[in-house]
């Protein structure tokens, strides 16, 4: 593995448009298995006049895949049917604490 390239077991793509979508099993230095969501859309720089690719990256861990995949279906279900009902949202770190928390990530993987 080079760098922060994780073992992959296992990837689904879901081609959608001009983007892609990469649902990537990867396994951590301690053992632990991972989702790493990954979406992948083609653009072009006018000024260099060539193509790239634009990334974003989202790591869903075991402890939180239940939370993910309620929160999912209840927010496809909404869209669905238009119904919004109010909901109770959890009290939520500061986003200084979010980003202090993600620079931890490769000191415990």
């Amino acid at each position: 593995m080079e760098g922060n390239e994780r073992e992959r077991f296992y990837t689904v793509p879901v081609k959608a448009g001009k983007r892609t979508y990469f649902f990537d099993v990867k396994k951590t230095k301690n053992g632990e298995m991972y989702l790493n969501i990954t979406e992948s859309k083609r653009m072009f720089d006018n000024r260099l006049g060539k193509y790239f690719y634009e990334k974003h990256t989202l790591f869903l861990y075991k402890e939180d895949y239940e939370k993910f995949a309620n929160g999912l279906q209840t927010v496809l279900e909404c869209i669905q049917t238009g119904v919004f009902p109010e909901i109770e949202v959890e009290e939520t770190k500061n986003i200084e604490d979010v980003l202090e928390n993600d620079n931890d990530f490769e000191k415990n993987y």
